[in-house]
């Protein structure tokens, strides 16, 4: 898999598809999966074009979308899909002002030698948004390549709020997020959700109570789930998995206001320096909804109790 040009896969020409694939959810991997097919089809290599920054980021920063993966993390899960080639294309103003036409041309048929190419029916790219898939459609005419379109994939099993059968898409995951439904979020992605940062040193109230907790600082572009206590797990460095309680939120027995959430896990039965450490902490199941109490002892009470529900409910 390559992050840039497919020159080494010249003369065999590339079954593709484009987009921003954020999350890598079930919906995308079912656009693989068919990328995959019709390259062994046309004994092509099976390709994939992605953007980086997501163009929103670029076109409307005030209204870009929080992220469900970074580059990285991206790059890892669009390895496990089995493509031959994964292109990372720049996104900025130039590209934001490259027309429709100059991108297939460019882009899917010079650097590519695109066979065939899966979007979904309301794909949109180029210069004003005026490439679709009856743009491609007329270019592939030309240029001897294949369009197919793909249709949302829904999951009636899993209603929206106003009652609506659920798209899987990642605006319906970050919904989900938002909601602090991280098993639905997880159905829909095929995975469990994942965040990702280092840990710094916070104010170090939880270990002076008897509670030590990792201060994940996570990218203010990455989403995370809604205030609350959540089951789930933390990857250490050495890949060991390791049961936490997790706290998402402003800590508000202790502070009036707070700026932004933070992330804060406590791992169940683990005494060690994280200092410094990259982690990766994934959500099981909400626990409960972020409150502020009283005191200190019924604060305490209220951490032994989320412990223990979370080791429960994660040794099942």
């Amino acid at each position: 898999m390559s992050a840039g040009a497919a020159a080494d896969h010249e003369g065999t020409g590339h079954a593709l598809t484009i987009g921003v694939f954020d999350g890598v959810h079930l919906g995308h991997r079912l656009v693989i999966e068919r990328v995959r097919k019709i390259a062994d089809r046309l004994s092509a290599k099976s390709a994939l074009v992605t953007f980086d920054p997501h163009p929103a980021q670029v076109l409307r920063p005030d209204l870009a979308p929080l992220l469900l993966t970074d580059l990285e993390h991206k790059l890892g899960l669009l390895e496990e899909t089995g493509l031959d080639t994964v292109l990372v294309l720049p996104f900025d103003t130039d590209r934001a002002a490259e027309s429709a036409e100059h991108f297939v041309r460019s882009v899917l048929v010079d650097c590519l030698d695109i066979k065939a190419v899966v979007v979904g029916e309301d794909f949109h790219f180029g210069k004003g948004r005026l490439g679709n898939v009856g743009l491609l459609t007329e270019m592939g005419r030309s240029y001897g390549f294949q369009v197919h379109d793909q249709t949302l994939v829904a999951r009636p099993d899993l209603p929206g709020a106003d009652g609506a059968t659920r798209v899987i898409s990642s605006t319906a995951i970050r919904q989900a997020l938002t909601d602090g439904d991280v098993g639905t979020a997880s159905t829909l992605l095929g995975r469990l959700h994942e965040v990702r940062g280092e840990v710094v040193k916070g104010d170090q109230r939880g270990r002076t109570i008897g509670f030590p907790t990792a201060n994940v600082l996570v990218d203010p572009n990455i989403a995370i789930p809604g205030d609350g206590v959540y089951a789930g797990w933390y990857l250490l460095p050495n890949g060991d998995r390791r049961p936490s309680a997790i706290n998402v939120g402003r800590r508000p027995t202790f502070y009036e206001q707070a700026d932004h959430s933070l992330i804060e896990a406590h791992l169940i039965g683990f005494s060690g320096d994280l200092y410094g450490q990259t982690a990766r902490v994934q959500f099981v199941q909400r626990l409960r909804g972020e409150r502020k109490f009283d005191g200190i002892d019924q604060l305490k009470s209220q951490l032994e109790f989320d412990i223990e529900s979370a080791a429960t409910m994660l040794s099942d």
